[in-house]
């Protein structure tokens, strides 16, 4: 839900208060939260910062908004029975394919229907909780720039909603064939794209693709974030050492296909990695989706490289049933004990701002105010079944989703009384 949309009244606002049932207001006070260290917080944000963390009715009445009458005081939101944690981000989505699975031929590539899309994709994976979002889009061959263009005109659409990064990717960069390919790159990213990438696997000669590669990245300044396809060791060290001289600003991902090796190789080169819980590939880049398995993600964890998870595919035609919800794929990589519940999370939030390049966000004062109120009492209960949420982004509630569930009486009725059998 955006702003936009929310209802005109907020339930949790006290009496006397502005009518500002999105926090709109300068200060923003959330209180009763649960942290996931199980302390009950209240929290006071000033514009994009967190203010201040105290115990509850710690932090005082709301301040006065400067300018304003006596009586606005800002917006008070009541957040018992919610864990308030930092805020996901996705560090790896394909926008210009989403919903394709839905038409029955490859979906429309006018630039309305490719706005609406991505728009669509990016509000989508914001209901969910994620405040910054990386997309790879298509540039050159048949494509040109107009995919990008889509997403940078969405990207100022979306500004004050969610921040969201572009990572142009050519198919071909080398040779006779990716003359094309070397031109729409430079100007993809002196157009405004984030980050330089795409797939070295699919080029003839893919050590030339990356080289080609980081030298747009060293002229435009901007990092590099990769799909490969690459699952032994030595191929994965010739990678690496080409990246080498753009760390830390290197991403890698999905790499679902990791041999045995490839861990420590990963550790050793100092790359941080993408994975995609969900399905393990995304829009056939690497061919057939293959499955992630939880041998990897137990070898990257113990050979501590450092990883995020992301959704990769929203409904397109490598995943007709994927959404950008970055709990699933916390869930996925904590169900049965793969990874801790705090590090899972850690991979949808800490992790994968760090593949952003964006600062650490902590439920303290100073801190960026990119946080999400879910409801649960814990964060395994949270992952397992958080559908109520509320995001705020830069200091503003941006998206809320409250989930009501109902039995029918018949139901009730057919429940055994007490002392009953069964």
């Amino acid at each position: 839900m955006t702003a936009d949309s929310a209802p005109a009244e907020d339930p949790h606002h006290e009496p006397g208060q502005a009518p500002n049932p999105l926090g709109h207001g300068p200060v923003l006070l959330l209180t009763g939260a649960k942290l996931a260290d199980g302390r009950v917080v209240d929290v006071r944000i000033s514009g994009d910062r967190i203010q201040a963390v105290g115990t509850v009715g710690s932090l005082g009445p709301l301040p006065a908004m400067p300018g304003a009458p006596t009586t606005t005081t800002g917006a008070r939101i009541d957040l018992g029975g919610y864990l308030l944690l930092p805020a996901p981000a996705e560090p790896h989505a394909h926008y210009d394919v989403a919903f394709a699975a839905a038409h029955p031929a490859p979906p429309p590539d006018t630039r309305t229907d490719l706005v609406r899309r991505i728009t669509e994709a990016a509000l989508t994976s914001l209901g969910y909780g994620a405040t910054a979002q990386r997309t790879h889009v298509r540039i050159g061959d048949v494509h040109g720039l107009r995919r990008l263009e889509a997403v940078l005109t969405a990207r100022q659409s979306l500004r004050g909603l969610a921040e969201l990064q572009a990572v142009a990717m050519p198919r071909l960069l080398t040779g006779l064939a990716g003359a094309d390919g070397r031109a729409q790159l430079r100007d993809a990213l002196k157009l405004g794209a984030t980050a330089a990438g795409g797939c070295p696997d699919l080029d003839p000669d893919p050590a030339g693709y990356v080289q080609v590669l980081l030298e747009a990245a060293r002229e435009a300044d901007c990092p590099v974030d990769l799909h490969t396809a690459a699952t032994d060791p030595t191929t994965l060290a010739r990678l690496a050492a080409a990246l080498a001289p753009l760390r830390p600003r290197v991403t890698l991902g999905p790499c679902s296909a990791l041999t045995p090796g490839g861990a420590t190789v990963l550790a050793t080169a100092g790359i941080r990695l993408v994975l995609l819980p969900q399905n393990g590939s995304c829009t056939g880049l690497e061919g057939p989706a293959i499955g992630l398995r939880p041998t990897l993600v137990r070898e990257l964890a113990a050979a501590r490289v450092p990883f995020a998870a992301g959704s990769g595919a929203l409904r397109d035609l490598s995943n007709p049933a994927g959404r950008p919800d970055p709990l699933e794929a916390a869930y996925l990589l904590a169900a049965g004990g793969v990874l801790t519940a705090d590090a899972a999370y850690e991979s949808i939030s800490g992790q994968a701002r760090a593949a952003l390049g964006l600062p650490v966000v902590r439920i303290d004062a100073g801190f960026p105010a990119e946080l999400l109120a879910v409801r649960g009492d814990s964060l395994p209960g949270a992952l397992a079944g958080g559908h109520s949420r509320l995001v705020v982004h830069s200091g503003r509630i941006v998206s809320r989703t409250s989930a009501v569930r109902e039995f029918a009486d018949t139901v009730a009725l057919a429940l055994p009384r007490q002392g009953s059998p069964g």
